[in-house]
Order: structure tokens, then C-alpha cells, then sequence
């Protein structure tokens, strides 16, 4: 199941539903119209409610999802309406840095690292900055190193706490995309200062996230996946999940050890090796006002973004 987050041609109201995929052009089921038609008023309204509501509500969304056609005069089609973060207020969005091997390499040889981590670290990627499938994104003015990084999002379905690795899949509801927009420029002055607030990357709209969270039943390997970015249609890098120093079951058993993680709250995998930053002709690959970003899990989804002066 696709799980988004949206308003529609002339609303502000956010609403949640699932994205059909359709040959002749996706249409959106929006679950507050099937839950009024059948008297479920009491259903979920936004995401992080969905998923904190449990197995009860995702499955019948589900059960929605597959029988499609006998709401098809509730659907709407997906040019009709605008993409928002699938999850808008998650309590913690966590982004674990310096998860890729290929990516560590990268680090080092820019001076973005001195040495390598022990253990699972992270920052605080804030609700503020995050922005939705096909946005627009300003990159600010006196700016010039605006990198892109794809990464893999792990979204909490249930709360855990003391959770162990061999049953950290349960505790995931499904996965969804980060391009963490990076404004290099910031991030080597936070750096030389010991600053690890990471300014750089919390500028508003510098989270694309979606366009959709991919119910964890339609993956077949987390840990087996092409991640790839292009720009303006040129692919720019392609790893697989498999060079991750550090899976969702280390991940979620490190932070969960004295702090409850809630449903809705949504753990980043880090970035892949080949990012701009770590390329000689770096000055040349930086972001411009102009280009359209297209972030990707391998066959399954894509998050597409354009910078904008």
C-alpha cells in the first residue's frame, strides 16, 4: 500500500489516503470519504494518528486499497491535488549520519570527518524543514553548495522501547524518501566550529520527504536496494542498501534503549557515496535554481523536487 499525505485543488485541510497506481495516470483514494460513506467517523485523520491507531487501521485501509473499484467515484486523480510530507509532525525524526562505507570515503577526504563512529549517531531533522513530493525548494541567496543526498526512511508503526534487533521489523510500518538537501557552505563552518545543530541541513524545505510511505509488506529486502539520484535526468549515483555499516534492527535497538520511539517517529539510514561534495568537479555538480531532482528506491518509488532561486 502507498500511504500519502495531501490537500486537494483549493483546500489547505491535509488529508491522508493511498496512491493506485494506474498505467493511464495514479488516482488517489482519500480515506476520509470512504470511512464518512460508511459511518466511521471515528476514523484516523492524519498520519501520525493512522499509525498510531495500529493493525485495526491499517488493515482496513488495506481492505480499502483492494477493493478500489467500489469507491472509483471517490478517488481523485493526482494531478487534482498537492503532495505533502507523509508525515508532517512526527515527535522525532532522526537522521543517522555516516551510515554508507562509500560515503565515510567521501567524508574523510573533504575533511567532513575525523574519525569514524563506534556506534549508530544522528541529528534532529526538524518537522519545519521538510517539504512534499514535486516542491518547489528555494535555494537562499549567498548560497552556492547545495548538495543532494537520497536516503533510505524507516517509518515507526508502533511504539518501542528496550526494542531488541531480531524483532525490529515489527516496529516498522513502511519505508518513504529523503532527499536531506545540504547546504555545504553551512555545513563546513558548523564543522571547523564543533557546531553539530547542522543548520545546513534544516533550512525550510531542505527535507524533501515521499512522495509516499511503501507499506513494509511491499519490500522485499530493506537491505537490498538500489538507491539512486539523477538531475535533470542524468543519473548522478547508485548504492545499494546492502553498504549500510548499520541496519534498521542496530538503528532502532540504539535509540530505543532509554527513549520510547512512537509511531510516526521516523528513522533516516544516512546518505550513499557519491554525493557532490566528494567529486573533483564538485563547484560543477552543486545544485542550481533550474534543476529537478529525482531521488529513488530501485522499481518502487520516486521523489522529485526542483530548486528554484
Amino acid at each position: 500500500m502507498r500511504l500519502i499525505t495531501f490537500t486537494r485543488a483549493g483546500s489547505n485541510t491535509p488529508e491522508i489516503g493511498a496512491r493506485l497506481p494506474n498505467p493511464s495516470g495514479d488516482h488517489i483514494l482519500p480515506f476520509a470519504d470512504v470511512a464518512k460513506q460508511l459511518g466511521l467517523l471515528d476514523f484516523p485523520t492524519d498520519m501520525r494518528a493512522f499509525l498510531g491507531a495500529g493493525v485495526s487501521a491499517m488493515e482496513q485501509a488495506k481492505a480499502w486499497v483492494q477493493a478500489a473499484k467500489e469507491y472509483s467515484q471517490l478517488q481523485l486523480d493526482s494531478q487534482g491535488i498537492h503532495f505533502l510530507p507523509p508525515v508532517m509532525n512526527a515527535e522525532k525524526f532522526l537522521c543517522v549520519g555516516k551510515n554508507y562505507r562509500t560515503h565515510l570515503e567521501e567524508l574523510k577526504r573533504t575533511n567532513l570527518i575525523k574519525e569514524i563512529p563506534q556506534e549508530p549517531t544522528s541529528f534532529i531533522k526538524l518537522n519545519s524543514c521538510l517539504s512534499g513530493h514535486e516542491a518547489k525548494v528555494v535555494r537562499p541567496k549567498g548560497i552556492t553548495r547545495l548538495d543532494y543526498e537520497p536516503e533510505l526512511v524507516f517509518v515507526i508503526g508502533k511504539r518501542a522501547l528496550g526494542a531488541k534487533k531480531e524483532e525490529a521489523m515489527d516496529y516498522v510500518a513502511g519505508v518513504t524518501i529523503l532527499n536531506d538537501l545540504t547546504c555545504r557552505d553551512l555545513q563546513l563552518r558548523e564543522v571547523a566550529s564543533g557546531s553539530r545543530f547542522w543548520t545546513g541541513k534544516n533550512i525550510p524545505g531542505f527535507g524533501p520527504l515521499g512522495p509516499e510511505i511503501v507499506t513494509i509488506d511491499e519490500i522485499p529486502d530493506p537491505y537490498d536496494l538500489w538507491m539512486t539520484c539523477s538531475v535533470n535526468g542524468e543519473e548522478r549515483m547508485r548504492v545499494n542498501t546492502k553498504d549500510q555499516i548499520w541496519k534498521i534492527s542496530d538503528i532502532l535497538e540504539h535509540f530505543s534503549r532509554f527513549i520510547p520511539i512512537e509511531p510516526g517517529d521516523m528513522f533516516s539510514t544516512g546518505a550513499p557515496g557519491g554525493v557532490a561534495v566528494g567529486k573533483e568537479n564538485a563547484e560543477e555538480l552543486y545544485l542550481k535554481p533550474g534543476d529537478v531532482v529525482e531521488c529513488s528506491i530501485d522499481s518502487i518509488s520516486t521523489l522529485r523536487t526542483t530548486i528554484i532561486e
